[in-house]
Parts: C-alpha cells; structure tokens; sequence
C-alpha cells in the first residue's frame, strides 16, 4: 500500500507521512567494476540522513540503485518494509522522489507544466486537478508568482524549487537529493537548504547526498561517510563531526571542515 501525503489547505503546516527505507548488502556495478559494494543502510520515517564523503565514493550511484535508475547487481532494497526491486520502476518512482544536481526541467514549458507533466501523464489525474496540485505545490516553494515563467526566465535556485515542486507534487515516501545545490550559485544555496530542511521538520523521509556539512550537521538525523563504495561511519552528526573514529573520516573532515 502507498503510503502517501496528508494534505492540507494551508501548505505552511502541511505535514508529511514519510516511510522506511532499508539497503541491504547492496551492490552495484558499471561492467565488471564494483562501485558499491554490500552496502546496508537504515533509514526511519520521517527522518533525514545525509550522505558524505570525497568524489567517486559512490554516493549518487547510491541514490541511482533506490530509484532503480540504475539496477542493483545484488542486494535488495526495501521501501516500507516492501520489496523496491520487485516493484515496476515506474510505480517505484512515483513513491521514491528525486532532485538531482542539474534540475532537468523541460526548457519549453512552464514551471507550472513542468509541475503538472508527471500527474496526468503517469498519476492520469485530470489536466485540472493536475494544474490545481502543480499551483499548491509552487506555492509551497515560494514560486507561486512564477508559475507561468520558463526556466529560462528563473534563476538557478528558482529552477531547483521548481524541480523540488516537481518531486512533491508525486506526493512520495521518500525524497532523494543528489547534491541539490552543486551547482547553484553560493548567494542561491541558501534559500535551497531553508526549503529542504522544512521538509524535514514536517516529517519527509529525506536522503541526502551533500558536501554542505553545516547542513548535514544542523538538518540530518544520520550522516553516513562513504569511500570507495563502502559505508565507512555512520552516527549522529555528534558522532561523525566532533568524534571521528576511522583515519578515512578524519583526513575527509581536515580537508572539507
């Protein structure tokens, strides 16, 4: 059963339903070359965890085997206690949100079709109800005045809310971020983190690939330091920021902190 959003009139109180997530002994591979390997991974409902660590690690390859945009080589994973990789990936990404690095956003449609495209073409909601959910969920991001703009006329940040929009309007379980704000200007990446720390204060199961560590320290519930395709730590923030335990953590933490 999908288990989705509770909605309300008024999208400031809005709160969310999020679910479980669980990585077991998952392993994904390009060719013969092992990228991930046997990664397990907790995740509770209506938490956040942040992902850390230095490039090629695995992080985003991570999120990629949730949402089955790429295929698991072994391992499972396991969305509210069912099964992802039995699911049709289409279903599965209806339930699994993601906001990538670069938005992705269709260059010849408004910020409201953007939105509204997912819903009455994979949800087969009415244009109007689609429209309806498109306008709330801009709103939601502050981009209500925005609706009828092209990419091209919005900013680097405006277009990630839209793309973020786009994701909750899916109404998912889960939200994925793929080091969202990379590719923002720095004076953008403020208004992106505000935005994706309320929904973690209303309940979204969020996982978070980052390098902003003042995020993942005030924002996650679980950082997770990956290299070379393996979780090396994993703790509260306390635990990975102030008392690092592994060398691989230590020497990542001298260079970024």
């Amino acid at each position: 059963m999908i288990t989705s959003t509770s909605t309300n009139t008024t999208a400031d109180i809005e709160t969310f339903h999020g679910s479980s997530l669980e990585l077991k002994n998952l392993t994904m591979a390009y060719g013969d070359i092992e990228v991930l390997r046997n990664v397990s991974l907790a995740v509770a409902p209506g938490t956040t965890t942040c992902i850390i660590g230095p490039s090629g690690s695995g992080k985003s390859t991570l999120l990629r085997g949730v949402n089955r945009l790429h295929e698991p080589k072994s391992g499972d994973v396991v969305l509210a206690g069912e099964s992802a990789l039995k699911v049709n990936p289409d279903i599965l990404r209806s339930r699994i949100g993601m906001v990538f690095q670069h938005f992705n956003l269709f260059p010849d449609h408004t910020a409201l079709e953007n939105v509204a495209l997912a819903l009455w073409s994979v949800k087969k909601m009415s244009k109007a109800q689609a429209r309806e959910r498109a306008h709330r969920r801009l709103a939601e991001v502050g981009l209500a005045e925005r609706a009828d703009h092209r990419p091209r006329d919005l900013s680097g940040g405006q277009q990630q809310r839209v793309a973020i929009a786009r994701a909750l309007a899916m109404e998912p379980e889960v939200m994925l971020f793929d080091e969202a704000t990379s590719a923002l200007d720095p004076e953008l990446v403020k208004g992106v983190l505000t935005l994706m720390a309320s929904l973690a204060k209303r309940g979204m199961t969020m996982v978070v690939v980052t390098h902003e560590m003042g995020f993942a320290r005030k924002v996650a519930d679980q950082v997770v330091f990956m290299d070379e395709g393996e979780v090396v730590e994993a703790g509260t923030p306390a635990e990975i920021f102030d008392n690092p335990r592994s060398e691989r953590l230590q020497r990542f933490l001298s260079e970024v902190l």
